[in-house]
């Protein structure tokens, strides 16, 4: 009860200092997982050495490939929120449960009718969500539809990270996991001639929020929630991420969503809110990677 909001206005910090930060997209993508392994890193390999070591060929593999998942992720969700607004990007990308239930499907699972009505409320309401948007800003198309390809990216991430931490613990998960992301991110930044250094004080500062703030503080109180508390109600709860985004966008960037826009997003966490509610048992739930 106490730590849960703690953890949602953590992250929810995460798309307004990302559209805050005054570097490349790509950049801020990039150094909030690598500070984030930076961070990890002396712990996992003090207490968690012999585990490291000793992961399979398998394991590493997927670790390795999620984390390349969550590299493009980060890459697609970040430029997003440079067009469109924080609150339209954050209702779009919490969408993930939605990709993560067509994946079930598509792998074998059963999904019951209610998913479906989910799906569909969902899907629709990002139509009319982005036809609002593009109304009011043609460009805005561009960033709606980045945080889609985000979201999607994102729900291939959970599904192959949670096949991981079936076995593998969630510290040497995650360090190995951001580390990959990282370095992959930093990669495409110095293939794309992207500016990863000379930034101002200011934005080192919104940096490290970032890292601190909604990836390790964030992420560290869900995982310690989820001990005691129901999978499907921290998914729920964390639909409020797109609440808490737009309202720190507001107060700190002066965004104001349209008001043709609330009534769409509005309909897309019901929808997402259905399907989460209504996951098959054997799916594991969809975790926000941001």
């Amino acid at each position: 009860m106490v730590l849960l909001p703690i953890a949602i206005l953590a992250v929810s910090t995460s798309g307004p200092l990302m559209a805050a930060a005054a570097a490349p997209a790509l950049a801020v993508a990039m150094w909030r997982n690598v500070l984030a392994t930076a961070v990890i890193a002396p712990f996992a390999l003090l207490r968690h050495r012999a585990e490291l070591s000793g992961m399979t060929a398998r394991e590493r593999s997927l670790t390795f490939a999620s984390g390349l998942l969550l590299a493009l992720h980060f890459a697609t969700w970040t430029p997003s929120l440079r067009y469109t607004s924080v609150a339209s990007a954050t209702a779009i990308v919490c969408g993930q449960p939605i990709w993560v239930a067509l994946i079930a499907r598509a792998t074998g699972h059963d999904v019951p009718r209610r998913v479906w009505w989910g799906i569909a409320l969902s899907l629709g309401s990002v139509v009319v969500l982005t036809g609002v948007d593009f109304s009011l800003e043609p460009r805005a198309l561009i960033g709606d539809l980045l945080a889609l390809v985000g979201g999607i990216f994102s729900a291939l991430y959970t599904v192959v990270g949670a096949e991981v931490r079936r076995t593998v613990s969630t510290t040497s998960y995650t360090v190995l996991c951001y580390g990959t992301s990282g370095l992959a991110l930093l990669l495409i930044c110095l293939v794309a001639r992207v500016d990863i250094t000379g930034f101002s004080g200011k934005t080192w500062l919104q940096l490290l929020a970032l890292t601190f703030g909604a990836q390790l503080l964030g992420h560290s109180l869900i995982n310690r929630v989820l001990r005691t508390t129901s999978p499907t109600v921290v998914s729920l709860a964390l639909l409020f991420e797109v609440v808490g985004a737009a309202v720190i966008a507001a107060i700190y960037l002066g965004q104001t969503p349209p008001l043709a826009a609330l009534p769409a997003a509005l309909l897309l966490l019901v929808g997402i809110g259905i399907v989460v509610s209504s996951r098959p048992r054997d799916v594991e739930p969809s975790i926000a990677a941001d």
